[in-house]
């Protein structure tokens, strides 16, 4: 008889696993990242897509299931689970689940297997690793809305077993495309080109957000930034005080490549200064916030320097005339995926 716990797990895998009942059909715009991911579907090893919340990782997730059942894969041997709102339950037992309800035998044949949010799982990379090891007939996708590879432990454990591609917000092109806009000649559209930057600046860069309006996107940012900081960050990082973590983020947010002094940031906020930097640490692993280092052929001094940060998420509140630059900037530094920035002896900066 099956246990409560296998009867929600088999009910998860029947609603979203949707090619096992017929043609599986997505509605896919492009991202440019996935072309670079779809150069190592056929490797062996684990492809691990991280990012911010609702960037499009599981659409693409969804996409490399549709190639894959395209070029003939079996779709009955697609397994696809998400531990949003399953956080204990251990893979091995998905798989069981799965055997059983499927009635296949998982040493025979090739299998692919999704897992999202897998950072939800504790130690989730102690059992990739087993199974990846166990099984070289599977073929294992997983994501993460926090960074995958925080622990030492975990980059040990998966050294040399995984591709990381890192999923940003959607760039102008993809915006661009997403629009349904196809601009060939850049002078005959310039109006219409500037238009649509300023719509770009404003959309924060989600799929879900580029034909809506401004009071729809500033309550959407809203919601995802309030659910990242209380509940994501909390589960995975020991934070005593998310508020504090708010008041962090809203800082870089409307001051975006901001120089922050830690000394002077805990002063203002009366906290201490490892707090300050274990927050900022927190910000970024959960790509809320992205980090710019003053460069320096010395490498210990380009660590010392003070840095720039950055919020990968555009606050609609700072799309004024006068910000414009900042947002500009901010834009430009995610979509060439930035690492240093550069001041001259008079402290002009490149």
């Amino acid at each position: 008889m099956l246990s409560e716990d296998n009867k929600k797990i088999i009910d998860a895998l029947e609603e979203t696993n949707k090619w096992w009942k017929g043609k599986f059909e997505l509605e896919f715009k492009d991202k440019e990242i996935y072309r670079k991911i779809s150069k190592f579907l056929d490797a062996r090893q684990i492809i691990a897509l991280t990012g911010l919340r609702r960037v499009g990782k599981t659409t693409i997730m969804f996409k490399i299931v549709e190639d894959y059942i395209k070029k003939g894969f079996d779709a009955n041997r697609v397994i696809y689970f998400s531990y949003d709102y399953f956080r204990g339950v251990e893979i091995k037992e998905i798989m069981e689940v799965y055997s059983r309800l499927m009635n296949k035998d998982l040493d025979d044949g090739k299998y692919l297997f999704l897992f999202d949010e897998i950072q939800k799982l504790e130690h989730w990379e102690e059992q990739i690793k087993r199974i990846y090891d166990n099984h070289k007939n599977f073929k294992i996708i997983v994501s993460g809305s926090e960074s995958l590879f925080i622990r030492k432990k975990s980059k040990e454990s998966l050294a040399g077993r995984c591709f990381e591609f890192q999923i940003y917000p959607l760039n102008f092109r993809e915006f661009l495309k997403f629009k349904g806009m196809e601009i060939k000649n850049i002078e005959l559209y310039r109006e219409e080109i500037l238009k649509a930057f300023n719509q770009y600046l404003l959309c924060g860069g989600f799929p879900e957000t580029v034909d809506e309006n401004e009071e729809f996107i500033k309550r959407y940012i809203k919601n995802l930034m309030e659910k990242i900081i209380y509940k994501d960050i909390p589960q995975v990082f020991p934070v005593k005080s998310p508020e504090v973590l708010e008041e962090i983020l809203n800082i870089i947010l409307l001051d975006p490549g901001q120089i922050i002094n830690i000394d002077d940031l805990a002063g203002d906020l009366g906290i201490s200064r490892r707090t300050v930097s274990l927050y900022l640490n927190y910000l970024e692993k959960s790509f809320l916030i992205r980090k710019v280092y003053n460069f320096s052929r010395n490498t210990r001094k380009t660590q010392r320097k003070l840095k720039k940060y950055y919020p990968m998420i555009i606050s609609s509140d700072l799309t004024k005339q006068e910000n414009r630059g900042k947002i500009f900037e901010a834009r430009m530094i995610i979509s060439l995926d930035a690492e240093f920035f550069w001041r001259d002896t008079y402290k002009n900066e490149v």
